[in-house]
């Protein structure tokens, strides 16, 4: 069956027709034994492509231990809880996380591949990702499905052309520059670092905004925005009432999370105003979007900007920020790379300096999971998956297959210089299929380029000889001790 971008659904996806009942199996004991869950099913599923085969949805196996052990592990070693439990169970699992929900896990690159590529409306990404709304607001393009997802995305698209990021080359490396230069010789923070300079870039790229107190209100108010949001603790609280939300319960518990974000809300309102009345223009992305049209002749109303363009600031700075604190927590462990990369920076080059944020995103994704959310019962390899339930193609487990990556917890950039015939599922920072991220080609070049100009202007080295530990900050992981260096000025 075609998807919506046009591929074809695997055969291995199965999409059961009725409704099925709730009589429980469980099999297993102790704190990693194996459990299922199966239900009995009215009907045989149909399936798109295959014989019809009479079954029944059962959930993989996965840890028995209470849901709030597993959420705790969770939260506290996300990668750790993951390995022990591919350990334990093999590449697909079912975890319980925030509550009894099943989050089934998926590490094999051919299921992952069903997963992303299958029937967008069955296996929805704007539901799985409904623990973002009360952040990046309802019409975002993260949030949404089916043709209204296609129509904006389409209208976004030419926004990310390549032509455009490397409009940005030159704002990248200023902002790099104004931050460095402003250093002193010894530790340095990274990862605030990073963010200062991602987020001057974003404000720029985004809304054009060059005016000091303008840019400077906007840096500020998504800043205070993010920190509110970024305590584990306050992860739990998100998810729990997004969970309840979705059961149809009240959605109050989600007001604390509506308030932290009406700041950024109001001042983008400003923005688009602002703009409406004919001020400002050009190519940044705001101007591309207030004329972009779609096959009716429609634009993007002020909700859906306003929405759109939030998403753009959160998932354009803080993601960023962190896949250069750790490019930069991993080069001063790694002296050889690490002198490689500034000679290349010294030279203008870039294929090393790319390798190296490629690696850096194998070892260090800065998401874990992309996650869809089932409307209808899957079959998904062995597995017929009941409807209701969130299915996680896991990125961290995809990015330390030894069969993929032989030494696969050692960083090697070198592994991106040829890696030509390696299956394109087993490396996903920015998802896949008609959902991989819109602005992962500005992302890469971002990346490179301020990796670059930073290495030009000052030397770096460990003040630790320990790596830093994975820190959960809201749904991303950061380096536990902000990837602090040190740094010497260059003469």
């Amino acid at each position: 069956m075609p998807t919506a971008d046009g591929s074809t659904s695997s055969p291995t996806l199965v999409i059961a027709s009725r409704s099925f009942g709730t009589r429980i199996r469980r099999s297993g004991s102790g704190p990693i034994g194996r459990r299922g869950i199966s239900w009995g099913i009215a009907a045989a599923p149909y399936r798109v492509g295959m014989p019809t085969v009479t079954a029944r949805p059962v959930l993989p196996p996965g840890p028995t231990v209470a849901p709030v052990r597993q959420s705790l592990a969770w939260i506290a070693r996300p990668m750790a809880f993951m390995e022990r439990c591919r350990a334990a169970h093999g590449d697909v699992f079912t975890a319980r996380i925030f509550g009894d929900q099943p989050l089934v896990f998926v590490a094999d690159p051919g299921l992952v591949r069903d997963v992303l590529t299958g029937d967008p409306d069955v296996l929805r990404a704007g539901e799985g990702n409904a623990i973002l709304r009360p952040v990046v607001g309802s019409r975002s393009l993260l949030l949404l499905d089916g043709a209204d997802h296609l129509a904006q995305r389409r209208m976004m698209l030419p926004a990310f052309h390549g032509d455009r990021i490397d409009a940005y080359v030159g704002l990248m490396r200023t902002a790099t520059a104004r931050e460095v230069d402003g250093w002193h010789d010894g530790p340095v923070a990274a990862w605030p670092r990073m963010q200062a300079i991602t987020l001057e870039i974003v404000v720029a790229a985004v809304f054009g905004v060059t005016e000091p107190a303008r840019a400077a209100r906007l840096r500020d108010v998504l800043a205070r925005m993010l920190d509110d949001l970024a305590a584990p603790t306050k992860l739990v609280r998100l998810a729990l009432a997004t969970r309840g939300a979705r059961r149809g319960e009240s959605d109050a518990a989600l007001e604390p999370f509506r308030r932290a974000t009406r700041g950024v809300h109001a001042l983008l309102q400003e923005e688009l105003d602002h703009r409406r009345r004919g001020a400002g223009g050009g190519q940044d992305v705001l101007s591309l979007l207030l004329a972009a049209r779609d096959e009716t002749g429609r634009g993007l109303t002020d909700e859906e900007l306003r929405d759109q363009l939030i998403t753009l600031l959160v998932a354009g700075h803080e993601t960023t920020a962190t896949t250069l604190a750790w490019a930069l927590e991993r080069l001063v462990r790694h002296p050889a790379a690490l002198h490689r990369a500034v000679q290349e920076a010294d030279d203008g080059g870039h294929a090393w300096l790319d390798a190296v944020v490629r690696e850096t995103l194998r070892l260090r994704p800065v998401l874990p999971i992309v996650v869809r959310h089932t409307t209808a019962p899957v079959r998904l390899g062995d597995h017929l998956l009941p409807a209701g339930i969130d299915v996680a193609p896991c990125i961290h487990l995809l990015h330390r297959r030894p069969d993929a990556w032989p030494d696969p917890h050692a960083f090697r950039p070198e592994r991106f210089l040829d890696d030509g015939g390696r299956d394109a599922y087993t490396w996903l920072p920015f998802g896949g299929g008609v959902r991989r991220c819109l602005g992962a080609s500005f992302a890469l070049v971002e990346a490179r380029v301020v990796l670059a100009e930073l290495l030009r202007r000052v030397t770096v080295h460990a003040v630790r000889e320990r790596p830093e530990r994975v820190a959960r900050r809201a749904i991303t992981l950061t380096p536990s001790r902000s990837a602090t260096i040190g740094v010497t000025r260059r003469v």
